[in-house]
């Protein structure tokens, strides 16, 4: 008996129809949200630490990368986007569309410089003491503002807005895919035949193989 023949690789090409770039929009928003819920688990598990232990660069990092990923699920330009009607359908109670509203102002805040540098840092005069004879200004002080001001019920809300919109998108995108897949099979099986094959895996560079190359000479030796 024959051995079975190795099954050779699908071939896969770009589909540049109208419909491909509404799925490829929302598999890239549900990417985002995932993101989004990933920083905001992280983001939890840092505020549940113990002060002593908690890093202050890391909660202002991650919640500034939720934030804005969540955003960028609403931007317009080239992609579709979500819009306020998708945060109105998903089935959470409380007011989900006033925090909507306020994590994409934060966003702005976050990505825009401030017109107003009081906003960033404080400048304050240190005085002497108000019952001394010379009342005088002894220096300068400057006081940063604190920008992560959510707490960990805030970020609790937005990771569970994330994650329900994540699962309505990706619904979408499950009956989306059915409409690419029909108008796919329209198409000219001989064009789709004739487009470059998609690479889905990187392809290892001519300065990786001559280092591996050299390696094992080296190891010869």
């Amino acid at each position: 008996m024959d051995a079975a023949s190795p099954e050779k690789p699908m071939l896969t090409v770009a589909l540049d129809v109208p419909s491909a770039y509404i799925l490829a929009d929302q598999a890239a928003i549900v990417q985002e949200l995932q993101f989004t819920i990933d920083c905001c688990k992280r983001l939890l598990n840092e505020l549940a630490a113990p002060d002593e232990e908690q890093d202050p660069v890391l909660p202002l990092a991650l919640w500034s990368s939720a934030v804005i990923a969540y955003a960028r699920c609403f931007s317009k330009g080239k992609r579709f986007g979500l819009t306020n009607e998708d945060v109105q359908k998903l089935p959470l109670h409380g007011a989900v569309m006033d925090f909507h509203k306020w994590i994409i102002e934060e966003k702005s805040k976050l990505t825009a410089h401030s017109a107003n540098p009081f906003e960033i840092a404080k400048v304050a005069a240190a005085l002497a003491p108000a019952d001394t004879k010379d009342r005088r200004v002894e220096g300068i002080v400057i006081y940063a503002t604190n920008h992560f001001v959510v707490d960990g019920g805030g970020v609790q809300q937005l990771g569970a807005m994330a994650a329900a919109l994540a699962k309505q998108t990706a619904e979408q995108a499950q009956e989306q895919e059915d409409i690419v897949l029909k108008e796919a099979q329209q198409l000219s099986i001989e064009s789709l035949y004739k487009l470059p094959p998609l690479r889905t895996s990187p392809q290892p560079d001519d300065d990786t193989e001559e280092a591996g190359d050299g390696s094992e000479a080296a190891g010869e030796s």
